[in-house]
């Protein structure tokens, strides 16, 4: 705490200085453009910019692609930012180019994805929440809750922290968990989701891996099944529609790892950086935190306004 007080005072000395500085500040993500939860991590990247001062551009290819996101660092690095953030989905495909920008000198913080390599690759620190322990708490949840077979529904297959949502998921379940990969369209996973409700009778549990990709779609499903009463939804993230059937009863819970402030901190964090030379010992934990019936109503206006469940990070700086 005393640490986030240090850290905000400077913040309000470099809002009041704004004018005066000149930090350069890129963002690259995996993000897609049709994807809600991406839109609130630019609106931390873009408050951040505004409380500090910075110019920060904020990149992201189309789709998910791995090639085409390792060209937007490569071409970040021969800006020669003052400061970078990544995220890392893939690391064997984006490392190359994360460790070229850290051996230009370039200060690098990894968000969202890839708690679990950045310090290899060269990053100072990662603000974001381990994907394996954030299933396992949405498993063990679900399980408590009576959940005996479930499906894990991927949305981007070959990402590597929705596969350790999954993994972690089915350790904490216990019991039978069904990978069903799909893409990132809403109507598609309606389908997939109700076809494998349709052919197994058993499945009482399903886990979205994103709350508008997949959670609102998964709930539809659910209902056009006639199994609203006997099979739980739970998903990743928060979206305005799945908050609503989280807090009409029709979804168990979202889990929240605070993107906003995986926008915000890095950004805030660099231009310190560039104008104090400070900088956290370690890892930032923005998630998970558990969304459920009785909170559910409280923080969809939040999510309206463009942030997430709150501005407060979850446990300690590790």
């Amino acid at each position: 705490m005393k640490l986030l007080k240090t850290l905000a005072g400077a913040a309000v000395a470099l809002a009041i200085a704004g004018p005066a500085m000149a930090q350069q500040i890129i963002v690259v993500t995996h993000g897609q453009a049709n994807d809600p939860f991406w839109s609130v991590v630019k609106n931390g990247v873009e408050e951040a910019a505004k409380n500090t001062g910075a110019t920060v551009d904020y990149r992201a290819p189309e789709t998910f692609d791995m090639v085409q996101m390792g060209q937007l660092i490569d071409a970040a690095v021969n800006q020669e930012p003052d400061g970078l953030v990544v995220s890392i989905p893939d690391a064997d495909a984006l490392g190359p180019s994360i460790e070229r920008a850290v051996q230009a000198g370039i200060p690098v913080i990894s968000m969202n994805s890839g708690s679990d390599v950045s310090k290899k690759l060269g990053a100072l620190l990662h603000v974001g929440q381990d994907e394996f322990t954030a299933g396992k708490t949405a498993g063990e949840k679900l399980k408590e809750m009576g959940g005996t077979t479930a499906l894990c529904v991927n949305q981007e297959v070959g990402n590597v922290s929705l596969d350790q949502r999954c993994a972690g998921f089915e350790e904490g379940f216990g019991g039978k968990v069904e990978v069903v990969p799909t893409s990132n369209d809403p109507t598609e996973v309606k389908s997939k989701v109700q076809a494998a409700l349709e052919s197994n009778q058993d499945v009482d549990t399903i886990l979205g891996l994103g709350a508008a990709t997949v959670g609102e779609p998964a709930v539809e499903a659910v209902q056009a099944v006639g199994r609203g009463d006997s099979v739980r939804v739970a998903s990743f993230d928060l979206s305005a529609g799945f908050l609503k059937a989280v807090a009409d009863g029709k979804a168990a819970f979202a889990i929240d790892q605070q993107q906003f402030l995986q926008g915000y901190l890095p950004v805030a964090f660099l231009a310190l950086n560039a104008k104090y030379g400070l900088m956290p010992g370690g890892n930032v934990p923005s998630g998970p935190n558990l969304v459920t019936e009785d909170k559910a109503s409280q923080v969809i206006e939040a999510l309206v306004q463009g942030h997430s469940l709150s501005l407060i990070p979850t446990g300690i700086i590790t």
